[in-house]
């Protein structure tokens, strides 16, 4: 009986209604795809004795990526604060305090400018700070012209795209009938 009402269900789900959940899943993962979150210091995280400055060199940071600050809870933290303090390594005012006492805190930059971080209670001292420069994602390159003998969705790009079509069906199918 109950077999009965699963597979009543699933019929009566509209190949349309597929389509919209699908086009809506991905809507809502593609934002994300391209942001990067940066584990500051990599391994080693937010601790001292540690370059960040050459951690950083050759990274690029874009507007909507994350910085995640892994650290000894009990004494360091994380201070976001000017160039100037920055450079002195003085944390009496940050700008913003980003330490939620766990030790894994997470900073989005989602502003495009510089960034300074620093923790405080001495730890600057021991190197314990990072500047990074935001800026916004280059735009995308432009598409060259398709050329006559260039296969194009229309003939070979089929092959391609029927089985993932299928998987998608398929898969779908499987999550209607064990729901």
């Amino acid at each position: 009986m109950e077999g009965t009402k699963k597979r009543v269900f699933a019929s009566s789900i509209s190949p349309t209604m597929v389509f919209l959940f699908l086009g809506f899943a991905v809507l809502l993962i593609l934002p994300m795809a391209s942001a990067t979150r940066f584990t500051v210091g990599g391994n080693m995280g937010w601790t001292t004795n540690f370059n960040y400055t050459t951690w950083a060199k050759g990274k690029h940071f874009y507007n909507g990526d994350w910085l995640f600050f892994v650290y000894d809870r009990n004494q360091q933290n994380v201070l976001e604060v000017n160039k100037t303090d920055y450079e002195a390594c003085n944390s009496d005012h940050p700008l913003h305090n980003w330490t939620t006492g766990a030790g894994r805190d997470v900073v989005p930059l989602n502003v495009t400018r510089h960034y300074y971080f620093i923790s405080g209670k001495g730890f600057c001292f021991g190197g314990m700070k990072i500047a990074v420069h935001v800026e916004n994602l280059p735009p995308p390159p432009k598409a060259s012209p398709i050329k006559s003998f260039a296969p194009t969705l229309s003939s070979k790009g089929h092959i391609f795209l029927m089985p993932i079509v299928f998987a998608i069906g398929a898969a779908w199918d499987s999550f209607i009938y064990l729901w």
